[in-house]
Formats: structure tokens, C-alpha cells, sequence
């Protein structure tokens, strides 16, 4: 174990951003990582609990205990070994998770948790400055061939595991470059996009085989891929944004957030903008929405150079440090800051939006909003209610409605003849990732919602197991998620 009074004599200490003024002036990563020393002392703060609660917290079931130990003991290359034995991309993860594991560490009941989170980055960033990471091609190949739609954390993680087992792998990217919302949903300065192209790199030198530009049902036939594969992923993503359906929602100037993410995304990479171009600069914006889609439109537009910034939210405000609703060690629904809050802008609860006001030119200038109240109805339903005597006007220039994706693109499972679940996702067993054709399969957002890259990560991995058995007829050896210790839900992350 760990040292056996780490947790008592050493205080908390997590990575630190760079500061405002320094970071709003660019996209470079917001965080600065902390010596390798004070990484292991970290570790070491890590109790060896009989129970590991961090296990129920992680979707991906990493074995958090055993390589804090070895980090504390300095045996880096051991804990990067167990770390990608559960987790095909610690670096993404360590780069966006909202760490659920550490919400769930026992320490977390009278002290702050074990940083979790910079701890598994620093063992993969360790790796790679190593050249411990080398491309693991399969020792044997099994004459089967898969498609994997969609080039995501889910898509890639099952495309990995799948050559490693054998098989011939392809995916198909509908955009110009891979890696889905991680890159060009995600800002650079949460995560740098060659974090994305040496795992590309990797997995291409092991044997998987990319190809962009590739629209299933457009530039390639759905006859095609069904006629060429032996097995098919799904594994698209929840790409149907959810619209705010209220007058004036036609106006020029309205702008759902993740159109907005891409294009800076784009300028970022040196890419062109071929689509009219969405601009924070020198206006008045208004963010629609409390997630983290509506945070990374905060932080662009304070790197654009907005004139004002006004995130709102339909939601009460949280409580700051404990709610009662959710105890230790459930996912705690409290006030949550990220970086983008630090650099400016305004933050307000309980706000309907009720309609857009535009000018004579049918350009937007005005939110027109009204605050509720939450209350529950008799069958235990959230429900919202207007108060009286309380219209509020915003200015505004731009508005980014951040409200959360409603499901999959049902074009691809229509021309697959695949069904569609109550959700609006791709229907699947609860458990075997198979949709109503038997040799087409789902994971990701695009079978269970909207979600965090770590379930999308996990959900490949298992949906990898699922196809290697149905290919190979018989059990896989594909390392399978250890779902043993008493499984805790989590809002937005239980299956």
C-alpha cells in the first residue's frame, strides 16, 4: 500500500491554471502539471481502502488503489501498465473527466479526495516522455474484418481493442480529421490535439486503418459496408443538439453552441471556416445553459474578446459544498466552477428565456426572460413554475444555446434498418451492445445519450468484447470491465 499516513501528514495539491490574464490571451492548456515529486506524494495519499469506493465512481473500473501505490513507490512504468489495462486513453480522460472516482474516494468523507485525476495523467504523460507507449500489434489475426462508424473516444477505444484481438479494423470518420468531439468539440485549452494524434498514430502503426471524409450513406453506401464487413460499430455520438423553441429563434445572431466550439476549433488548427462565421468579438453574449458545452462557450468567447458575457440556466443554483440529495458516495449535485468562471462573465439561476428580441434588420438585440421556481408535482416530477413580476432584458449580440443533446442521427440506423429506443438512441440490450441486426452493434452517446468521454471509452471497450465473441463464438479475451464491487448510480452516468 500506499504510505500508511500519506493521507494525514500530506495536504491536498492539484494541478494550477495559469493565471487570467495570461491564459485569455491564447488556446494553450489552461493547467500546469505539478513536479513528479509532489505527484507521488499525492499518491501516496491514497488509503488502501478494504472497499475501494473510486472503483464505483469510475465507469472504466480502473484499479485506482494499486497504481497510486506503485506511483508512490516509483515504479512509473508498473502503474502505466495497470492504468491502460483498464483504460485504453488515460490522457483523455485525465484531460476532461469531471473525476466521479474521486467524488467517491473514502477520503472524500472528512477530507479532500486523493487527486485522482492528475495522478493518472502524470503516469501517461510519464509514458509517452519515456517511450514506454509503443504501438501493440496483434500476435495473431483472425480473418475477420469490422467497420467502426464514428472516430469518437467510443469508436477509437473499440477500434483498438479489436485489432489487438485480431481482426482487421476500419473506421470511417464523416469529418476531415479523427477523434469526434474530442476534436473539434473540445477546446485546445482543455486539451491539446496532439494528445489525439500520436493515439492515431499508434493505433494506425498496430495495424487499424482510418479513413475521413467518409459519410456513411453519402461517400461510402450503407450495401457497401454491410457487404465488406463481418461485424459493424456504431459509434456516432449524440449529435441531435436540443433546441430552444421560443419567438425569435430565426434571428440571425442565435447559434447553437457546438457549430460555434467547431469553428474555433477549426481557426485553432489552421483550418478554413467554410460556413458564415460565428464571432463572440465585441459583443454582448448570452449562453444559454449550465453544462460543461456552456462553460467551454464561456471560455471561447472570453478568448474572442466579448463585450460582455451572460451565462443563465434554467436550474436552481446549487448548494456549494454538500447536498443532501446526493451523499457521499453518489455523484454530488453541487455548485461546480470551471476555469472559464474564473476569467469572467456573469452567472445566474432560475431563468426561462421567453423570447428573442431582434432589430430593424432581423438581427437579435435582446433575450426577454423570466425567473421560476422548481417545485415537484404529486407523482414526484420536476416541474417549473413563472414568478410573477419578475421580466428580465438582456442585451445581446449572440446567443449560444448550450441545452444538451436530445440523441443519435437517425439517418444512419434508418439506412441500416436498425431501431431507434424511446430515447431517440440507438437501440441496444442493456448489456451486449447489439442492436436488432445481430451482426450490427452501438456504444457510446449514440446508444446511451449524452455522457462523459469516460463512459464513451468504457462503453468501446465492452462493445469490443461483445463483437469479438459474436465473431469468434466463444468467450473473449479482451480484459472485461470488473463490475464486482457494488455498483453506485451516478445521474448521467448509470447504463
Amino acid at each position: 500500500m500506499a504510505d500508511p499516513r500519506g493521507f494525514l501528514n500530506i495536504e491536498q495539491q492539484k494541478h494550477t491554471p495559469r493565471p487570467v490574464y495570461q491564459r485569455i490571451k491564447d488556446y494553450n492548456e489552461i493547467y500546469q502539471p505539478l513536479p513528479e515529486e509532489s505527484i507521488r506524494a499525492q499518491a501516496s495519499r491514497c488509503m488502501d481502502c478494504g472497499v475501494p469506493f473510486c472503483h464505483t465512481g469510475c465507469p472504466l473500473g480502473n484499479l485506482i488503489p494499486d497504481w497510486n501505490d506503485l506511483v508512490h513507490r516509483n515504479r512509473w512504468e508498473e502503474a502505466l501498465k495497470e492504468l491502460h489495462s483498464t483504460n485504453n486513453f488515460p490522457e483523455f480522460t485525465g484531460k476532461t473527466c469531471p473525476a466521479p472516482c474521486e467524488a467517491s474516494c473514502v477520503l472524500e468523507i472528512t477530507s479532500p479526495a486523493v487527486t485522482i485525476k492528475n495522478i493518472e495523467l502524470a503516469i501517461v504523460d510519464k509514458g509517452w516522455e519515456m517511450g514506454w507507449i509503443v504501438p501493440t500489434p496483434p500476435e495473431k489475426i483472425s480473418g475477420k474484418k469490422v467497420a467502426v462508424i464514428g472516430s469518437g473516444p467510443a469508436g477509437l477505444a473499440a477500434a483498438q481493442q479489436l485489432c489487438r484481438a485480431g481482426h482487421a479494423v476500419t473506421v470511417y470518420e464523416k469529418d476531415d480529421m479523427y477523434g469526434g468531439l474530442l476534436i473539434y468539440g473540445i477546446p485546445d485549452f482543455k486539451m491539446g490535439k496532439f494528445y489525439i494524434e500520436r493515439r492515431i498514430n499508434q493505433m494506425e502503426a498496430e495495424g487499424v486503418k482510418f479513413i475521413n471524409n467518409a459519410d456513411v450513406g453519402k461517400t461510402i453506401s450503407a450495401d457497401e459496408i454491410l457487404s465488406s464487413f463481418d461485424a459493424i460499430l456504431m459509434a456516432t455520438g449524440s449529435s441531435i443538439a436540443r433546441e430552444l423553441e421560443i419567438q425569435g429563434r430565426n434571428m440571425a445572431g442565435i447559434e447553437l453552441a457546438m457549430p460555434f466550439l467547431t469553428q474555433q476549433n477549426r481557426r485553432c488548427l489552421d483550418k478554413p471556416v467554410t460556413e458564415k462565421e460565428i464571432l463572440a468579438t465585441g459583443k454582448n453574449v448570452i449562453i444559454i445553459g449550465g453544462g460543461d458545452t456552456a462553460a467551454d462557450c464561456l471560455g471561447t468567447c472570453h478568448r474572442q474578446g466579448a463585450k460582455s458575457i451572460m451565462q443563465i440556466d434554467y436550474n436552481p443554483r446549487p448548494p456549494e459544498n454538500y447536498n443532501s440529495e446526493t451523499p457521499w458516495p453518489l455523484w454530488p449535485k453541487i455548485l461546480r466552477l470551471s476555469p472559464a468562471h474564473e476569467e469572467g462573465g456573469r452567472r445566474d439561476w432560475q431563468i426561462k428565456s421567453s423570447k428573442f428580441v431582434g432589430d430593424s434588420k432581423g438581427h437579435v438585440k435582446e433575450l426577454h426572460a423570466v425567473r421560476v421556481n422548481q417545485y415537484y408535482d404529486e407523482t414526484g416530477e420536476r416541474q417549473f413554475e413563472e414568478i410573477r413580476g419578475t421580466d428580465l432584458v438582456f442585451p445581446c449580440d449572440l446567443a449560444l444555446i448550450a441545452i444538451g443533446f436530445t440523441g443519435a442521427d437517425k439517418g444512419l440506423p434508418a439506412m441500416f434498418d436498425v431501431e431507434i429506443d424511446s430515447r431517440g438512441n440507438i437501440g441496444t440490450g442493456r448489456k451486449n451492445y447489439r442492436t436488432s441486426k445481430p451482426n450490427i452493434f452501438a456504444a457510446g452517446d449514440a446508444r446511451r445519450g449524452q455522457s462523459l468521454v469516460v463512459w464513451a471509452i468504457a462503453e468501446g471497450r465492452e462493445a469490443a468484447r461483445e463483437i469479438d465473441e459474436f465473431l469468434m463464438g466463444k468467450s473473449s479475451q479482451l480484459k472485461a470491465r470488473d463490475t464486482s464491487l457494488l455498483q453506485i448510480g451516478l445521474p448521467g452516468m448509470t447504463k
